[in-house]
């Protein structure tokens, strides 16, 4: 029997998951590589309502790729310093340079959303940024950046079920913030907030793509091979590795292990007591 969501709807099985993930991830180590010798530049922004599985995507994505070639975006609240600048001129450092991929958990889109539902920006600078965001993108597209916007769509039902195993999960407890439990409360706020945000900032040149995310695995494919379907990276031939051989041993006084310091064989205690 199947496993279904909060909403019952059947969730991809586990086995055929883990099949199609691995060809993903195989693929997205080709793009890297060719994102680092083409020195393409790749902006991808995971937005979403609270527990819609924007994480979850993310550390998918990154956990067999190089940090040095692809990094994650997650800003904290903006200091009173920052709150004085231009709103996107603290995202600007974050950008890639050649050869580098940035993958932000909640980006600029902070303000049409938290922001403009929290009261934490005023009306004025919320008409602003909804004026300036497609000029923004318009000007990283046009200077080679390639810029893709997802947004993870789950409902309410879905939410509410994963905000409570959060909450009795240890584990995962920590995930859990004011903001989240506040997003229960204000879920039709936030509804009509994405609404006008898509309204005004899904054109032409930078489309928001919708992900399905009641299934979290099912999400975490989809996402994975649209991002992959619109790069346009080919598979290069991988440089030759020459590993070289081990010059011998020069029979030079090593001080003896009893010395130094070792940290306590804790895996030995632990296999000897399951062999019991």
């Amino acid at each position: 029997m199947s496993k279904k969501t909060a909403s019952g709807l059947a969730k991809i099985p586990t086995k055929a998951y883990d099949e199609r993930l691995a060809a993903l991830q195989s693929e997205l180590v080709v793009l890297q590589e060719w994102v680092k010798t083409s020195g393409s530049r790749v902006v991808v922004l995971f937005e979403g309502r609270d527990a819609a599985g924007k994480g979850g995507a993310i550390k998918r994505i990154t956990e067999v790729l190089n940090p040095r070639v692809v990094r994650v975006a997650a800003l904290p609240s903006p200091t009173d310093r920052e709150r004085s600048q231009w709103y996107f001129q603290r995202y600007v450092p974050l950008l890639p340079a050649a050869g580098e991929i940035v993958l932000f958990d909640r980006s600029w889109y902070n303000r049409a959303g938290v922001e403009r539902v929290m009261g934490f920006c005023s009306d004025a600078e919320y008409d602003r940024f909804m004026r300036q965001a497609p000029l923004f993108e318009q000007m990283l597209i046009e200077d080679g950046i390639m810029l893709r916007k997802y947004w993870f769509s789950v409902s309410d039902v879905e939410q509410e079920a994963r905000f409570r195993s959060r909450a009795k999960d240890p584990m995962r407890r920590w995930k859990l913030s004011p903001m989240d439990l506040e997003s229960i409360t204000r879920w039709e706020d936030y509804s009509r907030a994405k609404d006008a945000m898509m309204a005004r900032t899904d054109v032409e040149m930078s489309p928001w793509w919708v992900v399905e995310s009641e299934d979290k695995k099912a999400a975490r494919i989809n996402v994975i091979s649209h991002l992959l379907g619109s790069l346009p990276y080919a598979e290069l031939d991988p440089p030759k590795v020459q590993i070289p051989h081990r010059p011998k041993a020069k029979h030079e006084h090593r001080p003896p292990k009893d010395t130094q310091r070792y940290v306590p064989d804790v895996a030995a205690e632990f296999l000897q007591s399951a062999a019991r």
